[in-house]
């Protein structure tokens, strides 16, 4: 796995180094802090602390789906940190596939203030994530990247901020993922539950989102459905599958087309 520590700022998100002792944390007496930074080192943080994992064989330079997580692909449980807890979405992974084969990159970004809030980790979250991943994989579908902010008001430590910039509705996770792969942001679209999943990828010049009703999405409908305007064009659907109507997939092979409706049902974790 690539290695991410804390550089100059005019690196930028992408920056890659080798790992150094500087990531010790500031109270160096405390073993068990220092242990938990030397951990962290390991996993793909940028030098804001925001995961950012662009995976083996990616697509790149082409207009991405974006998917949020929870909610999207799959079921939403608040602060999900569980591999016995995690349930694919009906036909999220159909979807992924077909993007797949259409040279479409699929980037997953995912608020997680759970981290900042203490309730896990990010090895909880790593292993969460490998199990999503292995659940997609076995219907054919694969992520080229994935972004998770850790950061929120009520966090503790360094991940306590009032509004950080990649935390949706802002659009860091979805400018980093638009350097990192090349993508063309102003004909990507993004899927999302959430009133904040959309203003995202409004702020990030997107072309579009998709507003569903999984998750969060009846409770967020209006508010979400309020931030279409010329030049962003905001639509509605029961689900994820309602992707495949999106101008990304219009021109599609013909064989796939009816991939979601015939789709694998819900896949939950053993």
């Amino acid at each position: 796995m690539t290695m991410f520590v804390k550089g100059p700022p005019d690196n930028g998100p992408r920056a890659k180094r080798h790992v150094v002792l500087d990531r010790a944390p500031r109270a160096c007496g405390d073993q068990r802090h220092y242990d938990k930074a030397m951990t962290e080192a390991a996993y793909p943080l940028d030098a804001d602390g925001v995961w950012c994992q662009v995976l083996p064989g990616c697509t790149r330079g082409r207009p991405a789906l974006f998917l949020d997580r929870d909610g999207v692909v799959v079921e939403d449980v608040d602060y999900l940190h569980r591999v016995e807890d995690v349930a694919i979405c009906p036909r999220a992974a159909a979807v992924i596939a077909v993007a797949n084969r259409s040279a479409i990159p699929v980037v997953l970004v995912t608020n997680q203030s759970g981290i900042a809030r203490g309730y896990y980790g990010w090895a909880e979250f790593q292993a969460v994530q490998q199990a999503i991943t292995a659940a997609v994989a076995d219907a054919g579908a694969r992520f080229d990247a994935v972004y998770a902010c850790p950061h929120h008001r009520d966090g503790k430590g360094a991940l306590a901020h009032p509004d950080h910039p990649a935390r949706k509705p802002n659009p860091g996770m979805l400018r980093r993922a638009g350097e990192a792969l090349s993508i063309d942001l102003a004909r990507s679209w993004l899927v999302g539950d959430r009133a904040s999943d959309i203003e995202a990828a409004k702020r990030a010049g997107l072309a579009g989102a998709l507003h569903v009703q999984t998750g969060y999405g009846r409770a967020e409908s209006a508010a979400a459905l309020a931030l279409s305007r010329p030049g962003f064009d905001v639509r509605a659907a029961a689900s994820i599958a309602g992707a495949l109507t999106l101008p990304l997939f219009q021109h599609r092979p013909p064989l796939l087309r009816d991939v979601v409706a015939d789709g694998p049902p819900q896949h939950r974790v053993a």
